[in-house]
């Protein structure tokens, strides 16, 4: 599916896998292996930023996937989040819908908030609020209700 159907259906939160189309080239490869792996990964949607214009030119609305955190002995040092525009080429695949009953965590309310973690139930959440900065952070459950509504509409399968 299209960055764009991305954008328009999957609930933060899903776990997502894109792809440039092209086989992986052998290990001996090195430099069209690097680039083959920066076109083949994938993450967890964290955000969907909407168009916005700027002066004379319109940003495209766009999809942000966190792929991964590097760090040691508990201490994160780079998390890695990348954006692609709702035009890209690429293609995208859901490899799993958040659960039923987790919960949301978005920095802030509004339709351009960031998801700044999963946790599996409200209690969770709660207490990892706790422990990091969000004062404006907003809670937010998945329900069977909207399990339900995106199968009826037809996003499950996609």
């Amino acid at each position: 599916m299209s960055a764009q159907l991305i954008f328009d259906l999957m609930p933060l939160g899903s776990i997502l896998t894109y792809s440039g189309g092209f086989p992986r080239p052998p290990e001996r490869f090195a430099k069209k292996l690097a680039a083959w792996e920066n076109r083949n990964s994938g993450g967890h949607l964290t955000r969907k930023q909407a168009e916005a214009p700027v002066g004379n030119t319109t940003i495209p609305a766009s999809i942000t996937l966190h792929e991964g955190d590097y760090g040691s002995q508990g201490t994160i040092v780079l998390r890695v989040h990348r954006s692609f525009s709702v035009n890209n080429d690429l293609k995208f695949a859901v490899k799993e819908w958040p659960a039923i009953g987790s919960v949301l965590v978005l920095d802030r309310a509004g339709y351009d908030a960031e998801l700044v973690h999963l946790a599996a139930h409200r209690a969770a959440a709660e207490a990892w609020l706790t422990c990091h900065g969000y004062p404006n952070a907003v809670l937010q459950e998945i329900s069977a209700d909207t399990v339900a509504a995106d199968a009826v509409e037809g996003r499950a399968d996609a």
